[in-house]
């Protein structure tokens, strides 16, 4: 999950609160994985774990 995928699924749930993907809070697992996922190698070049 990079941080655009997590920012449309937040701006998804703030567009509609009563929808499956805010009432389980999916938005905030979103950012949550991205930010896990925000990686620094060597370079300082952001990456994700498990990607060629």
């Amino acid at each position: 999950m990079d941080k655009e995928a997590a920012a449309r699924i937040q701006s998804a749930a703030a567009k509609n609160p009563g929808s499956d993907t805010a009432q389980e809070e999916f938005d905030r697992r979103a950012e949550s994985a991205d930010d896990r996922n925000a990686v620094r190698d060597d370079d300082g070049e952001s990456t994700t774990p498990g990607s060629a």
